[in-house]
């Protein structure tokens, strides 16, 4: 028999020289006891994001299985069924159509979100593009800059709806009023990042070896911004989210054959006292998207920031 390595484990032998038969080497896996106590260890320091989470995630559940979670068409008419209460047959009552509030609301929902999450995406790389722009040319820093303060005077609502009026109504004009109205917020953020970046000896030194700009953008200055630009990409969906319903609930926003939460509280306010079910339901689901997705924005800062972080 082969004398082994001097760096492998000794091996126990039987008193007639026969090696004991060793059982095979089990993958390095975490034991199910400290995993779990990571997964708690992580909840118990970010609850934010996990309750944030949680409600976003059932959310873009509700609104991808809208088809078969809604109990009738939400555009069918029903004169004859109309403003009746929430029963069994009809979970939300019904509005002065006749439609179904509660297939309408679930509907709903794919408006919102998608509205602002594409909102949210647009916003956020046309405020990067602009601010990297303006954070390395300083030839057009101050034009640009004036220009985003220019739009940044004006309220985001009142840009927006300015927008709608000349143009007709659509998801996609919503989109594009509300991206306008919300994106000098993330160029203003990205410049004073790029600024502040610049000046680091690891960009300097990139800079003296002649590294190309685009390469020492892409390498240095965008992986250190995703971090903040995450977290204010959160806060943007919400205000999108609030935007939207305002401008369908003063009919500048979706098209009213378009089910929407604004669209839905806009047909009901006029039986706001007699009726209030038809504005109460898509008003809850609107505050609690708005608040989850808030909450996941408030996670996401406290668990990124480095200061926070030492704290905790």
């Amino acid at each position: 028999m082969s004398t082994t390595a001097s760096s492998e484990a000794p091996r126990l032998v039987r008193d007639d020289g026969r090696p004991y038969a060793v059982a095979p080497e089990l993958p390095a896996i975490l034991p199910a006891p400290k995993q779990r106590g990571r997964v708690m260890g992580f909840i118990y320091r970010h609850p934010t994001i996990v309750i944030g989470g949680t409600l976003v995630a059932i959310m873009i559940l509700i609104a991808i299985f809208a088809p078969y979670l809604g109990t009738v068409d939400p555009t069918a008419l029903a004169p004859a069924k109309r403003t009746r209460p929430p029963s069994a047959q009809y979970w939300f009552g019904t509005d002065m159509l006749g439609r179904d509030v509660y297939s309408r609301v679930l509907y709903g929902t794919r408006v919102s979100l998608l509205v602002g999450f594409s909102v949210a995406f647009c916003a956020t790389v046309l405020g990067t593009l602009v601010g990297v722009v303006s954070g390395f040319i300083r030839v057009l820093d101050a034009v640009l800059m004036r220009a985003m303060d220019g739009l940044m005077s004006i309220p985001p609502i009142l840009l927006a709806i300015a927008l709608m009026a000349l143009t007709a109504a659509s998801v996609k004009n919503v989109v594009i009023a509300i991206t306008i109205a919300e994106f000098p917020r993330v160029s203003r953020l990205v410049r004073g990042l790029v600024l502040s970046l610049r000046e680091q000896p690891y960009v300097e030194a990139a800079i003296t070896t002649g590294t190309p700009l685009p390469l020492i953008i892409w390498r240095h200055i965008l992986p250190n911004t995703l971090a903040a630009l995450m977290v204010q990409g959160t806060f943007i969906c919400a205000s999108a989210m609030i935007t939207e319903a305002i401008l369908s609930f003063i009919g500048a926003g979706t098209p009213p054959i378009i089910p929407s939460w604004g669209n839905i509280m806009a047909e009901g306010r006029a039986l706001w006292q007699v009726k209030p079910y038809i504005v109460f339901f898509p008003a809850v689901f609107l505050s609690i998207t708005v608040l989850a997705v808030n909450l996941l924005g408030d996670g996401l800062r406290d668990a990124l920031d480095p200061r926070l972080a030492k704290r905790l």
